[in-house]
């Protein structure tokens, strides 16, 4: 199911399996034909237009991760692994040319919008990471763009940088949503992205920045990913953040994220 950028009209996408969809790269002008050449439907929608029981964007797609590719989280990944020996690593990684790239999460593993993500049982300091989050087909276009939210545990990636794939890769890890824009243009550098965690009803933490505060181009990026590497089915790139709670700050279960990019929509996702 689709809608128009006004979000005024829906379609239904008869007899099209989604990893079919997602590898084309005339996604944009395919949507449009079908617009254009078929009636519209009606569908329950929430507060946010987004269609209720929706569920994440993904069946065969990997997703995978950037990171250090703000200042801010240069920053806070220095001070987190200084005592590990490792303050220096990612220093080094965000003025290096080759990225910091690694996987992150399956289908099974990731949430949808208002679908519960979680924090490791055995880690005491967590956060979610908003990020934009790169649909790039198998030949390595990008052909469109969502919300995605790269969960962490910031204390066991700070004991060890080698303990990475322990703090990022996890049952309900990551989530995607609220649904994917395709366009043909890059979103504008002044596109916005912001967070708010609330707890009781209360706003915790929130925080804002935009994607000009990005290093690298997301092109770069994906040319990056697919060197030596294949994705037959597609694949999402999480692009990295720039907003990063306080160091007194860990996430709690009941909590609620907010995630919100600017022509894309809101990604809320409760705290298991």
């Amino acid at each position: 199911m689709f809608n128009h950028s006004d979000g005024s009209s829906w379609w239904m996408i008869p007899d099209k399996a989604w990893d079919q969809l997602l590898v084309r790269d005339d996604l944009y002008t395919h949507l449009t034909s079908i617009a254009n050449n078929s009636d519209p439907c009606t569908t329950p929608v929430d507060d946010n237009d987004v269609p209720i029981d929706v569920v994440a964007p993904i069946v065969s797609q990997e997703v995978w991760a950037c990171g250090v590719t703000y200042y801010r989280s240069r920053d806070a990944r220095m001070a987190e692994s200084k005592q590990a020996g490792g303050g220096d690593f990612y220093d080094r990684v965000y003025t290096a040319h080759r990225p910091e790239i690694f996987f992150k999460a399956t289908a099974h593993r990731t949430s949808g919008h208002r679908q519960p993500v979680r924090i490791r049982s055995d880690a005491t300091w967590n956060v979610p990471e908003p990020e934009l989050a790169l649909l790039v087909t198998p030949n390595g276009k990008i052909t469109g763009y969502t919300v995605g939210n790269d969960m962490s545990s910031r204390d066991i990636e700070g004991e060890n940088p080698l303990y990475l794939p322990q703090a990022k890769v996890y049952d309900g890890c990551c989530a995607l949503g609220p649904g994917i824009i395709v366009t043909e243009s890059p979103l504008p550098d002044h596109t916005q992205i912001q967070l708010k965690i609330q707890r009781g009803g209360q706003t915790e933490f929130s925080g804002q920045i935009k994607l000009s505060q990005l290093k690298r181009e997301p092109p770069s990026l994906v040319d990056f990913l697919f060197r030596d590497n294949s994705f037959p089915n597609g694949c999402f790139l999480l692009t990295g953040t720039g907003i990063v709670p306080p160091d007194t700050f860990t996430l709690q279960s009941g909590d609620e994220i907010h995630i919100v990019i600017e022509s894309i929509g809101t990604l809320i996702n409760p705290v298991a």
